[in-house]
């Protein structure tokens, strides 16, 4: 579930509730990822580092690099990553997935 807010500030503060995906339009990784990750009833913020320059300042600070998507899971970076590999790394973080 998509929770972005267009109001909000791009870069989360350090306790950010919700996981952080950078994402940009046109990008079919994201897309794959978000339909996903809203599927599976995983909660997250969606940043688009396309509309926002601190974002991307964000996402290159965080992971080193500046492909998307890159999800911020609590300070733990999964980035430039598809579904093959967001699955073990949610699992891995006892996630729980909803059958959709």
């Amino acid at each position: 579930m998509n929770t972005s807010d267009p109001t909000a500030p791009a870069a989360p503060e350090p306790m950010d509730p919700l996981p952080v995906l950078y994402t940009k339009p046109g990008c079919p990784w994201c897309e794959e990822v978000t339909a996903f990750l809203d599927e599976h009833g995983v909660p997250y913020r969606d940043v688009d580092i396309a509309a926002d320059p601190s974002a991307a300042d964000a996402l290159r600070r965080k992971s080193g690099q500046g492909k998307v998507p890159t999800l911020d899971w609590h300070g733990k970076i999964l980035a430039d990553f598809g579904v093959e590999e967001l699955v073990p790394f949610l699992r891995a973080r006892e996630v729980k997935l909803e059958d959709n």
